[in-house]
């Protein structure tokens, strides 16, 4: 299912252009916010907790995801070239898995990783926040993933659509409306964060045990989804 040469096309894809840069400059934002809470306030795990939640996850997280997700095939689909892939001998679910593959790396390490890092510089890992976080990002990466990369092969506007969705539904209506907060990626991945995390430091609106079914459950059907836009593309001769 998974294909080499699709995955170094999709990685060189992802960072040779100037979503790169985007893709480096939210984990170097979130440090340099975490040196400065810390220079500021001093170790304090509740602030840790604030911060990683306010804005890691928040908000650098789904970022990360639609940068990822959805520049791993949208851009191909614009222009054209992935007639380039879809000629080739390569089953096209194992397009979709092996781009999925290198959108959930891509969005791990650059969301996970800094998300320890700032935990680190914040607590010391006080109370488990940094873990805690870290889990929440890992988790929340794959989720995130397969949404925006399916909304790349079902609109041009994916990246409108997914900064709709992350910045509007999730940071704004996920907070403010009950109902909402269930269908959010954030608040599955903080049932997993408090799971781990010191009690009382991080709190979800859903369950452990319906979260990990809704991120299992909407990881799957996402990809099966993209998998099947992507076979209803027609070459040139295509019957």
């Amino acid at each position: 299912m998974y294909n080499p040469t699709v995955a170094r096309l999709t990685y060189r894809a992802l960072l040779g252009r100037r979503r790169a840069l985007i893709l480096f400059a939210l984990p170097a934002l979130l440090l340099l916010i975490a040196a400065a809470v810390r220079a500021f306030n001093g170790a304090d795990d509740q602030i840790a907790a604030d911060v990683l939640g306010g804005f890691a996850l928040a908000t650098m997280v789904p970022l990360i995801g639609v940068i990822a997700g959805t520049g791993a095939i949208g851009p191909e689909i614009d222009d054209g070239s992935i007639v380039y892939l879809l000629s080739k001998p390569v089953k096209r679910p194992t397009i979709i898995f092996t781009k999925l593959i290198v959108a959930i790396a891509v969005t791990m390490v650059f969301s996970a990783v800094p998300t320890f890092l700032a935990g680190m510089i914040l607590n010391g890992n006080g109370q488990q926040v940094a873990v805690a976080y870290t889990v929440a990002a890992l988790v929340a990466s794959i989720a995130y993933s397969a949404l925006f990369l399916l909304l790349g092969t079902v609109s041009r506007h994916a990246v409108v659509i997914g900064l709709v969705y992350a910045l509007v539904w999730e940071a704004l209506f996920g907070s403010l409306i009950s109902g909402a907060k269930t269908l959010s990626v954030q608040q599955w991945a903080l049932a997993v964060a408090q799971k781990v995390s010191g009690e009382g430091l991080v709190t979800s609106e859903v369950g452990l045990s319906t979260a990990l079914a809704l991120l299992i459950g909407v990881t799957i059907a996402a990809t099966w989804y993209a998998g099947q836009r992507l076979r209803s593309l027609k070459l040139a001769g295509e019957e």
